[in-house]
């Protein structure tokens, strides 16, 4: 009977993917929610034939993903991935049944899946991961998910429902060095070894306390939270790190190459995307792929190569128009992202989309706590910021407050008008878009300029 079930919900998780795919939808969550209604354990019949990567954690989780997956591939090893980023129990059962067959046998035996933070801990009860990573906490839709301790326990859940997995762990972040706490996992440990980044004093800082009650005391920080910690009142301190980043070689608008220590051994790798972010990420996805054994030289050629995931770092061209567009969802991540803008050197258009629909989170609140001190800087270079979404009049006072002048802020809530401007500016464009303004900004740009589409 239970065969009967699974062969029946990958019929209907196809069939009404391959429909909504026909009609120009995505296709990535409806198709699971229906197939879980016919066969609840679908992800579980289907999870155990695969080796499968999860990634989960607040920031980083698609990028992370194609990386890794471009490692994968380098590596002559097929695999499947989410890359529509649908992240919760529907979409990931959607993705593993678009890739089973009728009979419900895996046509690919690896996986590499990003992982919502609260939803990881359903997910691993069906999914026997090998490795997790864990890219790091921050605060992030504050009315979704609560304080960051209601994630770190989903997180710590997800682990311990994944006894067989060797966890990838950014030991910068304080908070999930304290997570581990009671978990038996194998973990690989990578992080940043030497102040590289200047902080911001404005820069947020969540309270950080070891086990012993004492608020750990930073010899450096990255940004955030992120950094070299030690507790004052005990031993407690940053674990030694298996994949650490010693030095930034070189940096361009669009690369950056850093020197990274493995093992023990020295290496000089090229990340094809910019930021202190993004070497965040290539630091934990070449602890992954040590402990898969991939090789440091197919690792190299991959972080070289790969291509951002949909609205992460994504630059695209508009005809004559350069694009570059950032997701940004929460006040450390938008901090980062206006960060990365103070760095150029030629002038620029700001667009900036802000959605209070549930994928985006409801509270908008955490604007007015993003690190906005940027903004002093960048005198000419700002040629114009046009602020859009449902939340658009309250993103333009933010700009004026943050130090924008007037004269240099528009409103357009139209987003095929916002298109429109995006399309005709005489000068680099940088759209900074919430998570459903992405979706539907960029899906318009992508029909009228022939971009390929998210799922893609």
């Amino acid at each position: 009977m239970r065969q009967v079930r699974v062969w029946l919900a990958i019929f209907i998780c196809k069939m009404v993917r391959f429909g909504l795919r026909v009609l120009g939808r995505g296709g990535t969550t409806i198709p699971g929610k229906l197939a879980l209604r016919v066969c609840p354990d679908l992800l579980g019949a289907l999870g155990q034939q695969v080796t499968t990567v999860i990634i989960t954690g607040t920031n980083g989780k698609t990028t992370s993903a194609r990386m890794l997956e471009q490692c994968l591939k380098n590596g002559a090893i097929p695999a499947f991935s989410n890359r529509s980023g649908a992240n919760l129990l529907p979409g990931i059962t959607a993705e593993f049944a678009a890739h089973a067959s009728l009979a419900g046998k895996m046509r690919l035996h690896y996986a590499v899946i990003e992982c919502d933070e609260a939803a990881f801990k359903h997910v691993s009860k069906y999914v026997d991961a090998k490795v997790v990573l864990v890219t790091n906490v921050f605060r992030d839709q504050l009315d979704r998910f609560g304080e960051i301790t209601h994630t770190l326990t989903s997180i710590q859940t997800g682990i311990a429902n994944s006894p067989n997995a060797t966890v990838c762990l950014n030991a910068d972040c304080a908070l999930l060095l304290t997570m581990m706490q009671g978990l038996s996992n194998p973990v690989q440990y990578y992080g940043v070894d030497a102040p590289l980044f200047e902080v911001s004093g404005d820069d947020i800082l969540e309270s950080t306390r070891c086990a012993c009650g004492a608020e750990y005391v930073y010899d450096y920080r990255t940004y955030g939270h992120l950094g070299a910690y030690r507790c004052p009142n005990c031993d407690s301190a940053r674990p030694a790190l298996d994949v650490a980043v010693t030095g930034i070689l070189e940096e361009t608008p669009d690369t950056s190459k850093i020197a990274v220590r493995v093992g023990g051994a020295p290496h000089e790798v090229t990340v094809n995307l910019p930021g202190a972010y993004n070497i965040y990420n290539a630091a934990g996805v070449i602890a992954v792929s040590e402990v898969m054994n991939l090789g440091m030289a197919v690792t190299s050629a991959a972080l070289a190569e790969f291509r951002g995931g949909f609205g992460r770092m994504e630059r695209f061209s508009l005809g004559d128009v350069t694009v570059r567009m950032i997701l940004v969802k929460n006040p450390i991540g938008c901090s980062q992202a206006l960060r990365y803008l103070a760095g150029q050197t030629e002038p620029f258009l700001l667009v900036m989309c802000l959605n209070d629909r549930p994928g985006d989170g409801a509270d908008v609140s955490w604007l007015w706590d993003v690190d906005t001190s940027v903004f002093a800087g960048l005198e000419d270079r700002l040629t114009g910021v046009i602020c859009g979404g449902t939340r658009g009049d309250e993103l333009a006072v933010w700009m004026k407050y943050a130090g924008v002048p007037l004269e240099k802020i528009s409103v357009e809530l139209d987003f095929d008008r916002l298109v429109d401007a995006v399309g005709q500016a005489k000068v680099p464009v940088f759209v900074m878009p919430t998570y459903t303004a992405m979706m539907d900004v960029r899906e318009r740009i992508a029909k009228r300029y022939g971009l390929g589409r998210f799922w893609e």
